[in-house]
């Protein structure tokens, strides 16, 4: 039974907000304390994250719902590295659906000695989320938070299940398989990652999100970060990546603290522009598998093989591995061409995994049929 007096107060600020008032962090924080505690009707539960998202979430809005996210809804690690974490994810819930180019990315990075500590969810909107498309390819996504603490140190590159009660124990899985809109949650909840990087390229739904966002990874204590919204030929949709299809707005949070705004085109960079379709995901996870081995194998150098390697690049970028976007192309093209991209997915698939002989039957499966 909800306590009345809880629930009118919740009520009149879920008013406020819808007004147009802006949230203090605190309030946010126990406001959000109370959806995850299931304290509040769906309802009003609801209703809150709806007058949020119309009214436009503040960064001190967004870092309060992850206080409470990550303070009573996150197991938590601590993998021993040797040099810092890097999580590159999107956010969802984008007008123009993709294959899972973040993934990918992740994949040529940690090929070049980063240490990426994925933190995604299956798909909600879209065919195939980083998770779907990371089981099929054999790795455990349904393992506890130790066994990604110990792929990201043996391997360098492990995924936490954002929807698995393992990684969420109290009620983010709950909340996120309800939800087909984007709102607060797919940014805090995506920042809520169990090992806490300090490194991070983000993608997210809108282009008013980008500033905001790196303000937010600023206040939570990330050192630099990225964070990016690319656009269509038009300009009219977008994607939480970099495109390969027309001009990207990207937020760069600066290791002094500082926040500065540019923008990049493929052309920057000696790219073709691809077209929508060329980028589109499968409709069957198998196949979708199968395409994206092609690309970590170098069997497909096309639209898809381009814009992998320019997501890789402002991961090398950020960790000081090249000096610029067009040498990180450059060096994550490499990478896939000389086997190190799918040398280095067989082994994460060795490490995260409780079975690990099932995973590499599963791999090599895949492989054989390309």
């Amino acid at each position: 039974m909800v306590d009345d007096k809880k629930l009118k107060e919740f009520g009149k600020k879920v008013s406020e907000v819808a007004r147009g008032r802006n949230l203090t962090r605190q309030e946010t924080r126990e406001m959000f304390y109370q959806v995850l505690l299931n304290e509040q009707p769906d309802l009003q539960q609801g209703a809150f994250m709806i007058v949020l998202t119309a009214k436009g979430e503040t960064p001190e809005e967004i870092a309060g719902s992850w206080d409470a996210i990550f303070e009573l809804d996150t197991a938590k690690v601590r993998p021993l590295t040797p040099e810092p974490l890097v999580e590159n994810c999107g956010t969802g819930m984008d007008e123009l659906k993709t294959f899972n180019i973040s993934t990918a990315a992740a994949i040529v990075a940690a090929a070049n000695g980063i240490h990426m500590a994925k933190h995604a969810a299956r798909a909600l909107t879209s065919t195939c989320g980083a998770v779907d498309i990371v089981e099929a390819l054999g790795v455990d996504v349904e393992c506890n938070v130790e066994t990604v603490k110990g792929s990201i140190e043996k391997a360098g590159i492990g995924i936490f299940n954002g929807m698995s009660s393992m990684v969420h124990p109290q009620a983010l899985g709950r909340i996120l398989s309800q939800i087909r809109f984007g709102t607060i949650l797919n940014i805090a909840a995506s920042l809520a990652n169990p090992a806490l990087p300090r490194y991070g390229v983000r993608g997210v739904y809108s282009k008013a999100l980008t500033k905001p966002v790196a303000q937010l990874m600023k206040e939570i204590g990330y050192k630099r970060a990225l964070v990016v919204h690319g656009f269509n030929a038009d300009g009219t949709k977008g994607m939480d990546e970099i495109s390969s299809l027309g001009e990207t707005k990207i937020a760069e949070l600066h290791e002094d603290g500082r926040i500065t705004n540019h923008s990049l085109v493929p052309e920057d960079f000696g790219i073709p522009r691809a077209t929508h379709e060329d980028l589109l995901p499968s409709a069957n996870i198998e196949e979708e598998a199968l395409n994206f081995l092609r690309i970590l194998c170098a069997k497909d150098q096309g639209p898809k093989f381009d814009i992998v390697c320019l997501n890789t690049a402002p991961i090398l970028y950020l960790m000081d591995k090249v000096k610029d976007f067009k040498e990180g192309i450059n060096k994550a093209k490499e990478t896939i061409q000389s086997g190190q991209a799918i040398a280095k997915l067989r082994r994460w698939v060795e490490e995260q995994n409780s079975s690990p002989e099932a995973g590499l039957a599963k791999l090599d499966y895949l492989l054989a049929r390309l």
